[in-house]
């Protein structure tokens, strides 16, 4: 089965860090805004959020290496799928596509992705919008006790290579699954052809998957307790929209980014987890907004 593709994009395939080929969905005009999509999802999340903003943006929609039709690499050391690895992969095709500069927009595994590019390539990230995710240092502290079981599936993944993917292989259409209709609780969100395409897609990629947060609880863990100490901040305008589950448990989200981003906006949104789906037309102001913040 074909993977479905955004009407009125055109794809290709171009090659990221290390020689891994990213699938990109491009369309529109005028400044180059980049969007990554989530777990476990595709580019595919931002059809309705692209549509919108393809009047005023180049929109570019990657599969993130290790996700959808994007190349998956062996794991061969802890950088294969680090968030400075996988953030490289996207300024190398912004660069590709005759872009200098370009905004950067990401949802969870995304998120994570769009804050390593702003802090380890400022000159290139103009502006940076999150989806529903804390950095990744933040995430590992604020996890305690029995509340930390919302993010069961983090200490899974972050087990050394092998019993994961093949615990997570076995019931694989199970496992994914239960993350879009957890998530989704009325089950409103995804037309059953879609939700298909997401299990189908994360099935196919399992190892990589896990890699990819297998990395989150080590690498780049690493990488942002020496930001951290080093001082270093993401300098462009920041734009946080969440559904506040921070709230839920017992720590002030805004407080959290904004020792990151010193030009920060934080706004909840009544949505769930799958907020681009749910409500594209908010995203996509929340995004106009962030862009022309930036512009000002």
């Amino acid at each position: 089965m074909n993977a479905p593709t955004i009407d009125g994009f055109r794809y290709l395939t171009l090659p990221g860090d290390q020689g891994v080929d990213l699938n990109v969905a491009v369309a529109g005009d005028g400044r180059a805004l980049v969007l990554l999509h989530g777990f476990p999802q595709t580019h595919y999340m931002w059809r309705d959020v692209a549509r919108e903003l393809v009047a005023r943006h180049t929109v570019i929609a990657p599969d993130l290496r290790g996700y959808g039709e994007s190349g998956k690499p062996r794991e061969q050391d802890p950088e294969t799928y680090s968030k400075r690895t996988m953030a490289r992969d996207i300024v190398a095709v912004v660069e590709a596509l005759g872009h200098e500069r370009f905004g950067l927009v990401g949802h969870d595994r995304g998120a994570l992705v769009g804050v390593r590019a702003g802090l380890d390539h400022p000159d290139a990230v103009q502006y940076l919008g999150v989806l529903d995710v804390l950095p990744t240092l933040d995430t590992w502290d604020v996890l305690h006790g029995v509340d930390a079981k919302v993010a069961w599936h983090l200490y899974l993944m972050a087990q050394p290579a092998g019993l994961p993917e093949k615990m997570i292989s076995a019931v694989g259409a199970e496992f994914f699954g239960s993350f879009l209709d957890g998530w989704d609780p009325d089950g409103s969100t995804f037309t059953p052809e879609v939700r298909q395409h997401y299990v189908d897609s994360s099935v196919n990629a399992v190892d990589s998957i896990v890699a990819d947060y297998r990395a989150t609880a080590g690498i780049d863990l690493e990488m942002d307790r020496e930001d951290r100490a080093a001082g270093r901040q993401l300098t462009m305008p920041v734009g946080v929209i969440s559904q506040d589950w921070g709230s839920q448990l017992g720590f002030d989200a805004a407080a959290l980014w904004g020792a990151w981003a010193p030009d920060l906006t934080y706004e909840p949104i009544q949505a769930g987890h799958f907020m681009a789906e749910e409500n594209p037309a908010a995203i996509a102001d929340f995004i106009e907004r962030l862009a022309k913040r930036s512009a000002s």
